[in-house]
């Protein structure tokens, strides 16, 4: 009966596995997400700095990778602050 059971929840226990796999990709990618954006500032402010592009250029593009910076902030806030209620 166990081998059973086995054969026949295999493919759940597979698509569990490749979701939790996916989750942990999912988690790696956000937790580097703020280290990628102010490489891509100091790369920005170089570019200012050297005459490669101009400053409204420099400003449309820093303001939208500081807008994502905002946004992953208010997301980790937001995680935390549920952490906090659910410990309640």
């Amino acid at each position: 009966m166990m081998i059973l059971d086995t054969l026949l929840l295999s493919p759940i226990y597979a698509t569990v596995w490749a979701a939790r796999q996916v989750q942990h990709v999912i988690q790696q990618e956000q937790e580097a997400e703020p280290e990628r954006i102010t490489a891509d500032l100091s790369e920005l402010y170089m570019m200012l700095e050297t005459g490669r592009i101009g400053e409204a250029e420099f400003s449309a593009r820093e303001k939208a990778l500081l807008d994502q910076l905002d946004r992953i902030e208010e997301r980790e806030n937001d995680s935390h602050q549920t952490r906090r209620n659910k410990w309640r």
